[in-house]
This record gives C-alpha cells, structure tokens and sequence, in this order.
C-alpha cells in the first residue's frame, strides 16, 4: 500500500504545491494484483495483456434472417424471374448439426447461425417470398406458428455476391491477437470482450477503498434540522462522490465532532476498510483543529517516519493540509481543510492522484490545457501563491466562475475547470492565455 515514509515535518518550510504532491506519490504505491470474476473487476485495471484464445467470430455466421445458398443458383434473379431452390431446413444460432446445401438447394438461416457447408452466400429474407409464394415478404414467420417454412420452395428475387451478409470467422479478433493491454480500465465493453473470448476472470488491482470523514462539532447532516451556529456537512458527501468519481470504492463517515480522541478511535476503528483514509477541516491553527490534535503525535515506533506531517503549502484556496500514514499497514491518510472549495480543489491536486496511483494507472492527473481568460476585469493573486481559481472552459476560452473566496459552494457548482495563476503571477489581464486545470 505504501512503502515509502513521507518527508519529516519541517514547520517553517512552506511546501510548493508539486513538492507535497510528489511526496504523496513517492510514498503511495500501487495496490497488490488479485484475480476478480469479471463483473467484480468493473472499474479496475489490468495488470497483465489479456490474449485471445479463440477467434471472435469462432465460425462464419450469418448477419441477416434470410436463406443460405450457392451464388451460382441465384444468378440473374430478379422478380419477374426468381430462382426457385428447395428449402432443406433451418439452421438456427446455436444448433449443432449442420444441414448441407447443395446445388438447387436453400436453408433457412437465422442471424448468428453458423453458414452451413456447400452454402456460399446469404440472401435477406426480404429479397424472397418466405416459402409463401406471394411475393416479396418482409420477414420469417415464427416456427413455432408456421413450421412448413423449412421445407418445401422459395422464390429468391435477387442475385448476391460470394458471402454477402456473411460475418467471417476471426473477423472481429483472431485467436493469438492481443485483446487487452496491462494497465486498461475494464469498463462496460472490455468486460464484453472478456467475456466473449472466453474470460471468467481476470488478474486486476482492485479499486482502492477510499474513507472519508469530516469533523466539526458544528456540523449537521442534511435532513436535519439546524440549530444556532450550524451548517450541514457538505464536505463529506462531495469527496466520497468524488473519490468514487476518479475510480474507488468511497466510504463515507458521519461527520466527528471536535474531540482529538473520539476522532483518533473513530479513525482507528476505519482502518480494517480503507486503503486510504481522508479527512476534512481541523487542519488549521485553531483551538479546535482537532485532526492536528488527533494525528500530530500519531506515529509507530517500529516504523521511523510514520505518522501525519502538517504542513504550509504555497498555494491559494488549500494553504493548510495533511500527509502521512497511519496504523499497522501504513495506510495513507490525507488530511484536507474544512472550506469547501479549499477541500474540493485539495482533493483533485492531491486525493484523485494519490487513488489513481493505488489503482496502478499511469496518467493520475486531471488533463490540463492553455485558455484564453475571459473576464471583466483582471485577475488578482497574493504573490507567491499558487492559485487555483474555478471557472467554466469552452471552446479554448475560460471564464472565472463565482470569487475567490473559499466557502463559495454554489459557485463552485458551476465550474468544470480550475484556472491556475502561477506564484510569480499577481495579475492576469483579460485575453491572456492561461493554464487550465479540466475537471469534467
């Protein structure tokens, strides 16, 4: 889970926003291979090439309802003159002895039914009379209603080319073809293909279990009633949706009160679940900053350099945070502020990488892009502070959305993209090209 220790605590360092990130993923790493039924392993990542072992289609098949024939004894059909060819049977998908078409001959063929020996080709249904002799009809009768449809004639009112409406064997993957690449995400059509090629199951790394928590005495959940000097706990409910959003298996935890040891147990008493744990608000330098009360001192003595460093990060909303690991298996614990877009935005620079790194996957960052800012007036950024400001991206131009305060939740509703003003920047004028972070 990890294996690394993170940096020592250095109270007057002020961290950079890529130095506490990479310290978080120098410290993360990958979660052990287990093997998964497929349906179990929706949402994780392979870790080894999946090769087919037989080919897809695994025999030649028709593509239409109609009737297998021989091409030279439907030459020149047409409705004024049909071939006329003696119906020998059904073929239906899935049937194990195959009928055999010889010359003058026709078999009924269903769609997906292996193309029976002697036959080359397959007319539609619609392009003959259906046994029926009354002309062009525009499908089969059920057997059940009408068995006489496997025997007797049909008139066939249209020539067709060698194995037309014929799906080849091998023509979607041939046996020894590489199905699927290590470090893939199976979602929906990958759990087909592994399903279609024969793959019961698959050797994955499971989706990290992700706890999330938030303290505050002041806290109430939705449906509640408030009370004086309450507001209800946001924090929890958008990072458990986020850390479910970027690929775990997300737990959410009621929200703690302000009490360094109901917080400590409550913590203790997750870690059976989690393979990362995050916390959010009691961070700062408050009488009542409970999780530095809580996991400053937290640390195994078996295992120098464990335990939960806080830390200064230069950076604007998110300035105080969080980082170390916790418990018997050294599980990762994030510890993120309280204001809700400070916690969201801390959670997309450090949480989504550090649960895409637990995942196995290469790429764990948001993708970024360059923008052109539009706005009313300039931006403003405290000077040597990178800031990460919420905006709305389209079509190469992005636009700030709500202010730059930290409690603005409904502003941050609004915003796919967090534009990024550097430490060295303390204005950025209207139609300058800036870095933006995308998040839809």
């Amino acid at each position: 889970m990890s294996s690394a220790a993170p940096r020592p605590a250095d109270q007057d360092h002020l961290w950079s926003v890529d130095e506490h990130l990479e310290d978080i993923l120098a410290t993360v790493r990958p979660l052990e291979p287990i093997e998964l039924q497929l349906l179990d392993a929706q949402g994780c990542v392979l870790v080894e090439d999946v090769t087919v072992p037989v080919s897809l289609p695994p025999f030649d098949n028709s593509s239409m309802d109609g009737y297998a024939v021989r091409v030279a004894d439907v030459a020149g059909a047409s409705e004024e003159f049909p071939a006329v060819l003696d119906v020998v049977g059904d073929v239906a998908a899935g049937q194990a002895e195959l009928l055999h078409v010889g010359p003058g001959q026709a078999a009924r063929i269903m769609t997906g039914a292996p193309l029976p020996p002697g036959a080359e080709t397959v007319v539609p249904v619609e392009w003959t009379d259906g046994g029926l002799g009354e002309g062009p009809v525009s499908g089969m009768r059920a057997r059940s209603l009408a068995p006489e449809g496997a025997e007797g004639h049909v008139h066939v009112y249209r020539s067709a080319e060698a194995r037309a409406h014929v799906r080849a064997q091998g023509s979607d993957v041939r046996a020894g073809d590489r199905a699927l690449d290590a470090g893939t995400v199976l979602g929906p059509p990958q759990i087909a293909l592994l399903a279609a090629i024969g793959r019961g199951t698959v050797r994955v790394r499971p989706r990290p279990r992700v706890v999330v928590m938030s303290t505050g005495s002041e806290l109430v959940q939705p449906d509640e009633s408030l009370g004086t000097g309450q507001i209800y706990d946001s924090n929890s409910f958008a990072l458990t949706a986020a850390a479910r959003d970027a690929g775990a298996i997300a737990y959410r935890v009621g929200a703690v009160a302000d009490d360094a040891e109901t917080l400590r147990s409550t913590i203790e008493d997750q870690l059976v679940r989690a393979d990362l744990v995050v916390t959010t608000g009691g961070v700062s330098v408050g009488a009542y900053d409970v999780v530095k009360e809580a996991l400053s001192s937290v640390a195994d003595e078996d295992e120098p350099g464990s335990g939960v460093d806080f830390r200064k990060l230069a950076m604007q909303p998110g300035k105080p945070q969080g980082f170390g690991t916790i418990g018997p298996d050294h599980t990762p614990l994030l510890a993120l502020p309280g204001n809700p877009v400070s916690s969201y935005v801390s959670f997309e620079l450090f949480v989504r990488p550090a649960i895409r790194t637990l995942m196995g996957l290469d790429d764990v960052h948001r993708p970024r892009t360059r923008a052109t800012l539009t706005a009313r007036k300039a931006l403003t950024s405290p000077k040597g502070r990178r800031q990460f400001l919420r905006g709305a991206y389209a079509d190469g131009s992005v636009a700030p959305v709500g202010g730059a305060g930290s409690h603005l939740v409904a502003a941050l509703a609004q915003a796919d993209a967090l534009i990024v003003v550097p430490e060295d920047v303390e204005s950025v004028e209207p139609g300058a090209e800036v870095e933006v972070v995308l998040l839809g």
